[in-house]
């Protein structure tokens, strides 16, 4: 019971630290996939570039989400 109180008070930092997680793995994934497609087919630069840019946007977006979620929700509540 004490643990659960002693963390009940930054239950929002770790909600965040596990939310971007996720995120940060995705990025890691999408650039080194996009490093790696670029050196087998450098003619393609443009479009994989492209791919790349819009998969870590949509990535990103994740963390941000993470970030302002617990905010809402302790808001209404």
């Amino acid at each position: 019971m004490d643990v659960l109180a002693a963390v009940s008070g930054n239950v929002t930092a770790i909600g965040y630290g596990l939310a971007a997680i996720g995120p940060g793995i995705g990025v890691g994934i999408i650039f080194g996939q996009g490093v790696q497609a670029i050196a087998r087919q450098p003619e393609a630069y443009p479009l994989i570039r492209q791919n790349m840019l819009l998969g870590f946007v949509l990535t990103e977006a994740l963390a941000l989400i993470g970030l302002v979620a617990p905010f809402l929700f302790r808001t209404i509540t």
